[in-house]
Order: structure tokens, then sequence, then C-alpha cells
């Protein structure tokens, strides 16, 4: 229980782009040992039927959440290794820029933008015509991120391990010319979904730069994935006597609600953290978060 209790705090106190890799992890983890046990009892079901994309556009109509599902899930452990890798980057340097309830409604608006690119390719490109696949992974969502961080700070300077330093834009190039070359060659739809996917991050943040901000619509969610894993609040009741001897009536005050000192610095820390991030504590306040949670 105590890992568990862990977990629970670090979803808490981690900023968006941890609760994505929690939400991907946990329906990827989840399922798989669920319906691997089935197996046992030769019981085989394709969860991925229900939660997948299709190419097909009646399908959607009858599955309608597979445009959002199907980014949060993946096909095995490697495809999901690589993109939560490459979430972590892409989110970390997004929200060095940008703020956590933009990088959960470009996630998602990536996807969903992605899997419109994906059923339409098969609809008007010939050389796709009358096949049946299924989309699964979090690949186009991912990059959606990386192409709205490159398009706002491209020249950003960046080190990596046994290749030195490089700009943010090269980093891009490589994973766009992939998606280019692998086109004719297998999974066609796949990577014109991450093009999709990249398209969308260039658009949101070019509409960003002219003061819109497509993603201002998800507000509630983020809300919802914050608070998840917290605690509910208990209001306390006061009990309020009457003086009978008091010949003057009672004055109607706001109602107070007092709050445990402790709790009272939990939220202070938990709204610092939803502003600027996890980062921004002191280590006082990690340590005290971390106690708390316990």
């Amino acid at each position: 229980m105590d890992i568990l209790n862990d977990l629970k705090l670090q979803y808490r106190i981690g900023d968006m782009t941890t609760k994505l890799i929690f939400w991907n992890v946990l329906l990827f983890a989840i399922p798989e040992v669920f319906f691997s046990l089935l197996k046992l009892f030769n019981i085989h079901i394709s969860y991925y039927d229900f939660i997948g994309l299709t190419n097909d556009p009646s399908d959607l109509l009858q599955k309608p959440w597979t445009i959002i599902s199907y980014s949060f899930f993946h096909a095995n452990f490697f495809h999901i290794l690589f993109n939560m890798l490459m979430l972590n980057f892409s989110g970390k340097l997004f929200t060095t820029f940008f703020t956590q309830k933009q990088l959960l409604g470009l996630y998602v608006l990536g996807g969903v933008v992605a899997g419109i690119v994906y059923i339409a390719s098969y609809l008007f490109l010939p050389a796709l015509a009358n096949q049946n696949t299924l989309l699964v992974g979090a690949s186009a969502s991912v990059m959606a991120v990386l192409i709205a961080t490159v398009t706002y700070q491209p020249h950003m300077n960046l080190r990596l391990a046994l290749i030195g330093n490089v700009k943010l834009w090269h980093i891009a190039l490589v994973f766009l010319a992939l998606d280019l070359i692998q086109l004719p060659l297998e999974n066609t739809g796949g990577h014109l979904s991450h093009l999709g996917g990249a398209l969308f991050g260039f658009i949101y943040t070019k509409a960003l730069q002219n003061g819109t901000d497509l993603s201002s619509g998800f507000n509630a969610i983020l809300d919802w994935f914050a608070t998840l894993f917290s605690p509910r609040k208990s209001t306390p009741f006061t009990k309020v006597h009457r003086n009978p001897k008091s010949a003057k009536p009672a004055k109607t005050t706001g109602k107070i609600v007092t709050k445990d000192k402790t709790q009272q610095q939990i939220d202070e820390i938990l709204d610092k953290i939803s502003k600027s991030g996890y980062d921004s504590l002191t280590a006082d306040e990690k340590e005290f978060l971390f106690k708390a949670g316990k």
C-alpha cells in the first residue's frame, strides 16, 4: 500500500506531463494484465477493437470516443516506452514556455486532428483504399507537442548524450524525416497521422502568437486530472450557542470556514504547483508535501 500511496502522491504533485504519462502507463498495464489472465482460461478478447481508431468512418459514428481514446493506449511495451520518453522530453520543454492546461489541450486536440487525417487518408488516397487498419498510440499527440514547441523556439540549444549540442529544430527534423521516409514502406496511415499531429502543433503555436488559444476549452478536464487523487476536503461545522439574555437581534455574518493548518499549507503548495510547476517548490516544501502524503 505504501507504493500505491507514493504513486498517488507523485500524481498529485506532478505536472501535466507526469499526469499524462501516468494515464498512458495505467491504460496500457491494467488491460494487458487483465486480458493476459483471461487467456489462461482460454478466453481471448481484443480490447483494441473497442478503444482503437479504425480507418472506417462508420465505425467512428458507432464508437465516437475512439477519436480520443486511441491516443492513450499502446500496442506493446516498446511502443509505449518510446512514446513516453518522447512525451516526457517534449512535455517538459513545452511547459517551459506554455501552461499545463495548454499542454493537455494540445495533447488531446493534436490526437483528434491526427485521427481525422488518418481516416481521411484512407478515403482519398487510392493506394490505401480497401484496407482495414487500426490506430493506437500517443505518437501523433507527442508530435503535436514537439512541433508546437519547435515552432515557438526553434533555435533552443540542447545537449544530448553521445551527440553534443543540437538545436531543437534539428530533433524535430529527424522525426519528420523518419515519418516521410517510412510513408511508402509500412503503416502509411499511422505515419500520416503523425504528420497531421505535427501540422496541428504548428497551427496551435501560430494561433497562440496571434492571440488565440485553441485549447482554452479544456480547463475543466485539467481540473479533473489535477484533483483525481486528491483527498476530498470536508467542511467543519461550528456549534453556535445563542445567549438568551441578549436582547439585541443576532447579526448575520458571513460563513467562516476554519481549515486545519496542515491542510491549508498543502493547499497553498498545490496552488503553487498548478501555477508554476513542481520544480518551483523549495526543498522544504517538497519534503513537507511528501511527508503529508504518507
